[in-house]
């Protein structure tokens, strides 16, 4: 395999490691703002911002954490026939169903990016211009530039009423991640399937 190849994957793998650790103390998180919702609804007032907080940061927890869980082979499989055969030809298929996941990570973040501009404020159907004046504005006008480019934020229709974009911003990072990993994946059945080590 090319040098390229090896450096890519230690690097991606290295990098969603190190996030994947980080990640999994995530559902402490989680824990501790249910545990207060359940404290406040019964000795004082119910805190608004609870459900909603929990709920973001298990979209966080999840997205952010899905790399690592590729990379550890973590995700459901159905082993009838799998377990049984060759390394190689689990490579083999490994490679093929790869594809498969890279093309549905590649529909899930074209479907975030468009879903981040609209809670950015864009309603048309051209996000990546909206995405290039965006970037324009801010490096040549600063952030009150950026400002003007974009619309009416989106907010939650609840009664605490949070800005959307952070969490969209979030599903976006951890799809571009797992498509990053999936390659990584990819080079390495490549690599099994011709014999090599990575």
């Amino acid at each position: 395999m090319p040098r390229i190849a090896h450096w890519y994957v230690h690097a991606v793998d290295g990098f969603n490691r190190g996030l994947g650790k980080v990640i999994m103390w995530g559902v402490f998180v989680m824990a501790g703002i249910l545990l207060w919702s359940s404290i406040s609804k019964t000795f004082f007032n119910p805190s608004l911002w609870t459900l909603e907080v929990a709920q973001f940061a298990m979209v966080a927890y999840y997205v952010l954490g899905g790399p690592y869980s590729v990379q550890l082979g973590s995700n459901v499989r159905m082993d009838l026939f799998y377990a049984e055969w060759s390394i190689k030809k689990k490579a083999w298929f490994d490679a093929f169903t790869v594809l498969l996941l890279m093309f549905y990570l590649g529909v899930l973040l074209y479907g975030a990016l468009g879903s981040m501009a609209y809670s950015l404020g864009y309603f048309g159907r051209e996000f990546p211009e909206f995405y290039w004046e965006l970037i324009m504005a801010f490096f040549t006008g600063g952030p009150v530039a950026a400002g003007e480019v974009m619309g009416y934020i989106e907010r939650s229709p609840t009664a605490w009423r949070p800005v959307l974009w952070p969490i969209k911003v979030t599903m976006c990072i951890g799809f571009f991640l797992m498509l990053l990993q999936t390659i990584s994946e990819l080079i390495k059945d490549i690599a099994t399937i011709r014999g090599e080590t990575i």
